[in-house]
């Protein structure tokens, strides 16, 4: 027999539904319980503090204390004691000992780091990562002598000294100490090291060695450690952060031909930079509009079999228009979709710009359609220079085609457009045309010069007293414009 349901009526089964169901995010929880404990350390003194976060009657987790750690780095004795309070509930995890030895030692608070780094091994929570901060801090604050004898020391605390901590301790002082020849400091630091620990080098040694180099600028230890790592580990292929570095150190010194003879080794051997050292090649030699170099890195790069993307083609298109260089412009964007790199509207506009500033107006007025059709507009500024072009080329209908363009599609600011429009028609003597469209400027408050009104009144005063009188009317019309 089935059992029945209670009745509606039942003021048990009415008081049951009308409890609700309320969730509490543990994330939003997590976060405020931050938040509270961060705000009592940065407005309570070092001394009250644990008084004040025993008050609280939190017990923090493992992540409360990681995520306190990372908020209070400006505050090192606070953060400190907070670290000691919330150790008295449980142990901390090895996340949060590392998050302390770094607050510390970025503060330079060198013997608490130390303090805490034995506490670690007692712990059995210290390892490589402990010690990679700890050679940061140390280069950081400019004691790299320092930071090597915490290399010398590793031992001591169980961990082992290998090629990656020794590269964790170059890195360092490459990347803290460069300013002051750190890359040569780094340098002595592993040849001694080697020595005395029988420690090889490998990939990432020389790596970091050649990318100190390149931030000095120093092409020729960048040319003596390349030679070195190549007689001591020969080619590889994955050896391309090397590569890179050593390549762009040629290039930024200016020893590009050089860097080329580097790339056609490289290919002889199996190996190549990446695709990334190229474009900033590029970049490099198009600020200095060494256009010869830049062709020649191209085709380089062809030849490894690498494809150049829509910024590289870009920055090539660029530099072959800021030399007058027309038809390669046009080769490179026709092929660049067959590779993959579609034509954006700077691709365009780099190319109109090119044709205009060179006066190929027949060219230009093509150029203009097909970007129009291809939905990549030509600036405002292509647009003006454009307008003065095909007036100055006996094209004037392609400049009310542009001028048309401008109004229709809202390539704004139209200023610069419509002054150059208004100088062109004034010099057709087309005053009907130009009235109207002066009209319609002021009405759209297109602000026209005081030198275009200057070139607008001679052209109305050749006509005469009716032409006069046509300029009054509309310079009465212009500074009642400006008055708005």
């Amino acid at each position: 027999m089935e059992e029945a349901l209670p009745l509606p009526h039942d003021p048990l089964q009415l008081h049951r539904r009308s409890i609700p169901t309320i969730y509490v995010d543990p994330l939003e929880t997590l976060i405020s319980t931050v938040r509270m404990i961060r705000d009592i350390l940065i407005r309570t003194s070092p001394h009250d503090i644990e008084s004040e976060l025993a008050s609280t009657g939190i017990i923090p987790s493992s992540d409360v204390v990681v995520r306190v750690l990372k908020l209070t780095y400006e505050y090192p004795s606070s953060a400190l004691k907070f670290f000691r309070w919330a150790g008295l509930a449980q142990k901390h995890s090895a996340e949060a000992w590392n998050l302390m030895v770094d607050l510390l030692g970025k503060n330079t608070l060198f013997d608490a780091m130390w303090d805490a780094v034995r506490s670690m091994k007692q712990e059995g929570v210290l390892s490589i990562v402990t010690f990679t901060s700890i050679f940061g801090s140390y280069c950081a604050a400019g004691r790299v002598d320092e930071a090597v004898k915490s290399f010398e020391v590793m031992a001591r605390y169980g961990i082992q000294q290998d090629a990656f901590a020794a590269n964790s301790l170059l890195s360092a002082i490459c990347r803290e100490d460069a300013g002051g020849g750190g890359t040569a400091r780094a340098l002595q630091f592993l040849e001694n090291m080697e020595a005395a620990t029988g420690i090889v080098p490998d990939e990432d040694s020389f790596a970091i060695l050649l990318e100190g180099w390149e931030k000095e600028g120093n092409v020729g230890e960048a040319k003596k450690t390349f030679g070195k790592m190549v007689g001591r580990i020969g080619w590889s292929p994955t050896n391309v952060c090397a590569y890179d570095a050593v390549l762009r150190t040629l290039v930024r010194g200016s020893d590009v031909e050089e860097a080329l003879k580097f790339l056609k080794m490289m290919k002889g051997n199996g190996c190549s930079p990446s695709p990334k050292f190229f474009s900033d090649a590029i970049e490099i030699l198009g600020k200095r509009n060494d256009i010869r170099h830049a062709v020649s890195m191209w085709q380089a790069m062809l030849r490894a079999g690498l494809l150049p993307n829509l910024a590289m083609y870009n920055a090539m298109i660029h530099l072959h228009c800021d030399n007058g260089d027309y038809d390669d412009s046009i080769r490179l964007l026709d092929e660049m979709v067959f590779n993959g790199a579609f034509p954006d509207s700077l691709t365009y506009n780099l190319i109109f710009g090119c044709l205009v500033k060179k006066d190929r107006v027949r060219e230009a007025g093509k150029f203009f359609f097909e970007m129009v059709k291809n939905e990549c507009p030509p600036s405002y500024s292509n647009c003006a220079a454009a307008i003065k072009m095909f007036f100055r080329g006996e094209e004037p209908e392609m400049a009310v085609q542009v001028w048309n363009f401008m109004i229709e599609n809202g390539v704004k600011p139209l200023d610069a457009g419509a002054n150059a429009f208004l100088l062109g028609l004034s010099k057709l003597g087309r005053l009907t045309k130009l009235r109207r469209s002066f009209e319609d400027m002021l009405d759209r408050r297109i602000v026209i010069s005081e030198s275009t009104m200057e070139s607008l009144k001679n052209a109305y005063y050749k006509e005469g007293r009716s032409g006069r009188d046509k300029y009054e009317s509309l310079a009465r019309r212009w500074k009642s414009s400006l008055a708005r």
